[in-house]
């Protein structure tokens, strides 16, 4: 536990893991993944054969949100509990988290309660994604008691952005500026009195910015373009003189990486290379379970697959470019729950660069397969199981009750 102005923030959990380690494996484990786990992630059954990827599934920061948000309601039954926004980006935690009696200040379930309308003797809980400064403000001067969720991985990369505003560095961050954990990211560079920040997309978004470093060149339709995505008053003129790279922890690495390598050429090319450390830093902040999911993902895909199954919730980041990844290889399908196998002619899902997902028909080839299945960092175990359990009751495989296939 820390403290600001007496109030307290509970960052280390309550203590309470062996209390609730029961309720988490109901909810969230499989005894058909760790069965597939003990054969080498490989499961061939008649025809089909489905391989998991050797990384998936909930990362430590994930895991460790979960365990918390389990433990503060043990800790507090009495008490009024509410989360900043969804914890994670997964619908059945979210779910079961509503039904243990949770509520929601942002999100599904959005006027459960207004943080105006909060108590002393009330409880919030700061989502993995973590929170902007100012509600975080709000929220301590309301004097309710506070567990702090985030993600390590993405306290480093705020502190990075902290620093970039210390200094007077503009904060270039590789990011979907509407997702939760880039709004909390920004809002740190923006503490300080030259603190700026401009949001990027993508790899086309970036060049846009190289090129006005480059050129200086239509400042209007500059400012149109990342019109919501930069801070306030924000003059490329003045805020591109001196930049800082981030990104969002669960970004595509590749693309981050590539992106600050574009940033760095633009700002040699316009202030000479002698004097690149006046004008660019660039740390690295890509996240590690991220990092080990994309890579695992690329290896599994050397194997042949007829096809891949990405299981996630559809407002998933990192889940999305998982999908991203493997579409470049065979067919891909990202789907948030078991139920979006609809049948073996039919499977809901978000292709890549959707927003909403679509009902593809004559998904599944006949006969002989190998299906990839992974899935992103917020899904637990019990969702991937449930998927592959509806893969193989399509094409007429059962489990017997403890797990294995018959």
């Amino acid at each position: 536990m820390s403290e600001s102005n007496e109030i307290p923030i509970f960052r280390r959990g309550f203590g309470l893991k062996e209390q609730v380690r029961e309720d988490l494996a109901q909810d969230y484990r499989s005894r058909l993944i760790e069965e597939i786990r003990s054969r080498g992630n490989r499961l061939q059954v008649g025809d089909l054969t489905i391989l998991l990827a050797k990384e998936f599934g909930f990362c430590y920061g994930v895991e460790r949100a979960v365990d918390y948000a389990y433990e503060t309601k043990k800790q507090f039954p009495q008490r009024r509990v509410f989360l900043t926004t969804e914890l994670i980006h997964n619908p059945r935690v979210n779910n079961n988290l509503r039904e243990m009696g949770i509520g929601f200040l942002n999100g599904p379930g959005e006027g459960d309660c207004s943080i105006d309308d909060l108590t002393p003797q009330d409880v919030v809980i700061i989502a993995a994604f973590g929170t902007q400064v100012p509600e975080m403000d709000r929220l301590q001067k309301k004097g309710c008691v506070l567990v702090d969720a985030t993600c390590g991985s993405v306290v480093l990369v705020w502190k990075r952005v902290e620093q970039y505003g210390r200094d007077g560095f503009t904060a270039i961050v590789h990011g979907n500026y509407k997702h939760e954990e880039t709004r909390a990211t920004v809002s740190r560079a923006t503490q300080f009195p030259q603190g700026r920040y401009l949001v990027v997309w993508d790899k086309p978004e970036a060049q846009r910015v190289c090129d006005y470093i480059r050129t200086g060149k239509d400042k209007a339709g500059f400012l149109k373009y990342f019109d919501g995505k930069c801070s306030e008053g924000f003059d490329p003129d003045r805020d591109l003189l001196r930049v800082g790279v981030a990104n969002q922890t669960t970004m595509l690495s590749s693309d981050s990486l590539e992106i600050g390598a574009m940033l760095k050429r633009a700002m040699a090319d316009r202030y000479g290379a002698a004097a690149l450390g006046e004008h660019f830093r660039s740390f690295d902040t890509i996240c590690s379970a991220t990092q080990d999911r994309q890579d695992a993902m690329l290896e599994m895909v050397k194997q042949k697959l007829d096809l891949a199954i990405i299981i996630g919730g559809f407002n998933s980041s990192n889940t999305g470019h998982l999908c991203e990844i493997a579409s470049q290889y065979c067919p891909a399908y990202h789907i948030d729950e078991a139920s979006g196998i609809l049948s073996d002619c039919r499977i809901r899902h978000k292709p890549v660069g959707r927003t909403e997902p679509i009902v593809t028909e004559d998904w599944l080839p006949a006969g002989k397969l190998t299906i990839g299945v992974t899935a992103g960092a917020s899904t637990p175990n019990r969702v991937i199981g449930d998927a592959i359990e509806r893969l193989l009751e399509i094409r007429g495989y059962a489990l017997a009750e403890e797990g294995l296939v018959r």
